[in-house]
């Protein structure tokens, strides 16, 4: 049966589960379970159990063909790779809020950044990015344990509620355009949110910066 399903597109599949051929949503969870794999290993670093986000990605791929509406939605894998990141960051939230430490996870400053087009900068760190400076060499980039302490408290302290989110998710290598999905927010509202955070952010590494040049003299 599974062959048979094959040649169809999901949108095809889609009409014949809502006529009552069931098979078809098992065979939707088991096409997707690669891409909610892959969702909980990008968003494993923001601090949540590998195996719980595979469950809750999976309940939102549920969710998906549950909800999924051809006349509205332009195609089911955009709509299912929405709802299992919806699914996925709202556990982090949740689990975050239980544990009542809003900051555990910035660590993953470190992490590298994917290779994007909307992302000009390129594959490197993100705190390297955030200071990226165009005179600046690769040594002088190299930002250390304390910058990052630094980063973190401009985190608690500068950045909204709205701009902490933006963070989490562009840390998992989402752009703004998903973020925006994910969030239920326009998209200039996402990426003026994400400009001020990268100018929040190098301001507090050039402060630390220059303190530290001051230090040394």
């Amino acid at each position: 049966m599974n062959e048979e399903y094959q040649q169809y597109s999901d949108e095809e599949l889609m009409i014949r589960l809502r006529d009552g051929e069931t098979g078809i949503m098992d065979f939707i969870m088991n096409k997707y379970k690669n891409l909610v794999r892959s969702k909980a290993q990008s968003m494993y670093i923001l601090g949540a159990d590998n195996d719980d986000l595979i469950q809750e990605g999976m309940i939102g791929l549920f969710k998906a063909v549950r909800d999924f509406d051809s006349g509205r939605d332009a195609s089911f894998y955009t709509f299912a790779d929405l709802c299992i990141s919806r699914q996925m960051y709202t556990a982090v939230q949740a689990s975050r809020r239980q544990k009542h430490i809003p900051l555990n996870t910035y660590v993953s400053l470190y992490a590298t950044t994917k290779e994007d087009p909307e992302r000009s900068e390129g594959d490197m760190t993100l705190v390297n990015m955030l200071a990226l400076k165009a005179e600046q060499s690769p040594e002088e980039m190299l930002i250390d344990k304390e910058n990052v302490e630094q980063l973190e408290k401009t985190i608690e302290k500068e950045l909204s509620g709205f701009e902490k989110q933006v963070l989490d998710l562009y840390l998992t290598g989402m752009r703004y355009t998903q973020i925006a999905k994910v969030l239920g927010r326009d998209e200039k509202s996402t990426d003026n949110a994400l400009q001020r955070i990268k100018t929040k952010l190098r301001k507090a590494i050039y402060k630390k910066t220059d303190l530290t040049k001051r230090n040394t003299l």
